[in-house]
C-alpha cells in the first residue's frame, strides 16, 4: 500500500480536480430537469390525477428525468472513489479533523441510501418506461408515485446538505477539544 500511495501522491491535485468535478456534476446534473419540467409535470398531474393529458406530460417528464439521471449516477461512484483516496492520500490525522467525520458521516448516513434508492427507481426495478413498454400499467403508476414521494422527500434533504458538505469541504471547520 506504501508502493501505491507514493505513486499516487504527485497525481493528489488532479484527483482533487476529479472530485470537485464529479461533486458538481453529481450534486447539479438534476437540479433544471426537476425543478423545470418534473416539479411542474407532478403538480399539474396532482391537481387533475385523472386527466390523460396530465398523466402523459408526468410520465414523459419523470422518463426523461430518468434517462438524465444517468450522469448523476455515473458521477457519484466517481466521487466517492476520489474522495476516499485523497483521504487515504492526504494522511490527515483523524482526532484533528471533525469537519472530515461529519462530512463523511453525511455522505455514509445520508447520500449513499439517497443514492441507492435513486438507481433503484430510476435504472433497476423502478424504471417507468420499460414497465409501461411492457404493459405493466398497475407496477408503472406505483414506480410513478414512489419516485414522486422518494423526490419530494430526497430534495430537501440535498438541498440542505450539499451546500452544508461544501461549507465543510471550503473551511475546514475546527471545533470540540
Amino acid at each position: 500500500m506504501d508502493e501505491l500511495r507514493a505513486l499516487l501522491l504527485p497525481w493528489y491535485l488532479q484527483i482533487k480536480f476529479v472530485h470537485l468535478f464529479t461533486v458538481g456534476l453529481w450534486s447539479f446534473s438534476t437540479v433544471v430537469a426537476y425543478r423545470n419540467y418534473v416539479l411542474p409535470a407532478f403538480r399539474a398531474w396532482s391537481r387533475k390525477p385523472e386527466d390523460p393529458r396530465a398523466i402523459a406530460i408526468r410520465d414523459n417528464a419523470i422518463d426523461r428525468f430518468d434517462d438524465g439521471v444517468i450522469v448523476e449516477h455515473v458521477a457519484f461512484p466517481l466521487v466517492l472513489i476520489s474522495g476516499l483516496a485523497m483521504v487515504w492520500l492526504a494522511d490527515w490525522p483523524w482526532q484533528a479533523l471533525n469537519w472530515l467525520a461529519l462530512k463523511l458521516a453525511v455522505v455514509v448516513l445520508v447520500f449513499i441510501p439517497v443514492e441507492a434508492a435513486d438507481y433503484y427507481l430510476a435504472h433497476f426495478g423502478g424504471r417507468k418506461k420499460p414497465l409501461k413498454a411492457r404493459g405493466e400499467m398497475a407496477r408503472h403508476e406505483a414506480m410513478t408515485r414512489l419516485h414522486w414521494q422518494f423526490l419530494r422527500i430526497s430534495t430537501p434533504m440535498v438541498l440542505f446538505f450539499v451546500p452544508l458538505l461544501f461549507y465543510l469541504a471550503v473551511t475546514k471547520p475546527a471545533w470540540g477539544p
